[in-house]
């Protein structure tokens, strides 16, 4: 047994487990989808099976038990006090600036390079996004450029815990106490991330997360919750997410809120799937380092942050030849991606908000490419991405 089949073992994890090799578009070798939910699936299929039937004897399907229980588990994981469901990851980050009050006339510090969700959660909050560039090693944002970009309007940083790590933490929360504006973590691709041990979604007043199902805890469709250890703030958020009800009479409505409810399906789902997301953390760990040990030369992955082990949600390395690669790959059966192909401060509607070039993020976005990563990948397979591509570069 090889190192990453007995990591993949230690991790719950049978390497060729459900695996029915099928061959590449190119003769010989196998076919790499960039994920494969059906395998996560297959795995805790009857754990889910009884959620379910549990679900359809209850009829409780807005809110309760499962729910509140789902609530509980993810504010323990992310050592926090509280957590607040929601319908998906954008309403997550949009509720949060609004339950601080952050609105019309105020900045919010976002990096260029993420998915534009988390510029369209500032500008749905009424407020303007402030682009700041992103460190050129780890594609994360910058914290000197954080610093540059205060001004007496700036009511909040976004860090983005990108690629599955988180951004230095230590930096931005000594900017801003300083600075005395809000730290907001976008934690969406996070999920079980720390940085110093501390778990993503708990260093800053909140944490915005996704269960999107692609995401490292996914569901069956759209998800979101907020982290946060501020009683108030939870309050706010639970109001909020329910057309702005009031605690105590939900005929009452305290403010103007909106519907943004996580269903129990998914909350049931999500429980059930949050017992093994260690284990296929580990499996990610393990497929990233048999990345960096067989890719060729002339490509890189990013780089891992200092103090800050990645839950490795992408595979995401380097190239000056991205379209031969993908095409290529694409011939070798191995499906890619880009994360992302075009900064938020050149998208069409946020450019109105930008403030001049930023070349560590436009040059990256030329570059990056996204490998296949998810637990259930198999060693034949990272092998297989890695010859292919040497191949197609060669």
């Amino acid at each position: 047994m090889t190192t990453v089949e007995s990591a993949l073992t230690d991790a719950g994890l049978d390497p060729d487990h459900g695996r029915e090799p099928s061959r590449g578009l190119s003769g010989g070798g196998l076919r790499v989808p960039f994920a494969d939910l059906a395998m996560q699936t297959a795995e805790v299929r009857a754990e889910l099976d009884e959620v379910w039937t549990d679900l359809l004897d209850s009829h409780r399907f807005i809110g309760g038990d499962v729910v509140e229980a789902f609530e509980r588990d993810w504010a323990a994981y992310c050592d926090t006090d509280f957590a607040v469901s929601v319908a998906n990851g954008t309403d997550s980050l949009h509720l949060i600036l609004r339950a601080l009050g952050i609105g019309s006339g105020d900045e919010v510090v976002v990096p260029a390079n993420t998915f534009v969700a988390t510029a369209e959660a500032v500008v749905l909050s009424g407020a303007v996004p402030v682009f700041v560039d992103v460190l050129p090693e780890t594609l994360l944002i910058d914290p000197a450029q954080v610093e540059a970009a205060l001004t007496p309007r700036t009511a909040a940083i976004v860090p983005v815990h990108l690629f599955g790590q988180m951004a230095d933490m230590t930096r931005l929360s000594e900017i801003a106490q300083r600075a005395g504006v809000a730290l907001v973590e976008d934690a969406a691709q996070a999920h079980g991330a720390f940085h110093e041990e501390r778990q993503a979604g708990s260093l800053g007043v909140a944490g915005s997360f996704s269960f999107y199902p692609g995401k490292n805890l996914g569901a069956f469709g759209d998800g979101g919750a907020v982290t946060t250890s501020d009683p108030a703030l939870a309050a706010r958020l639970r109001s909020l997410r329910d057309h702005g009800r009031g605690l105590s009479d939900r005929y009452v409505h305290d403010h103007v809120g909106m519907n943004s409810r996580l269903d129990a399906l998914q909350a049931g789902i999500l429980s059930v799937k949050l017992r093994h997301l260690d284990g296929w953390t580990a499996a990610r760990r393990v497929h990233a380092a048999a990345y960096r040990a067989q890719l060729p030369r002339e490509v890189q992955m990013v780089q891992e942050a200092v103090r800050t082990p990645s839950v490795h949600h992408l595979a995401v390395v380097r190239t000056d030849r991205r379209q031969q690669a993908m095409e290529g790959l694409a011939r070798f059966g191995v499906d890619t991606g880009i994360h992302y192909p075009v900064p938020c401060h050149l998208q069409e509607p946020y450019a109105v908000y930008g403030r001049g070039p930023l070349p560590v993020a436009e040059a990256a976005a030329a570059e990056i490419l996204s490998l296949p990563m998810f637990p259930h990948l198999t060693p034949d397979q990272v092998s297989h991405v890695c010859r292919s591509l040497g191949a197609v570069l060669a």
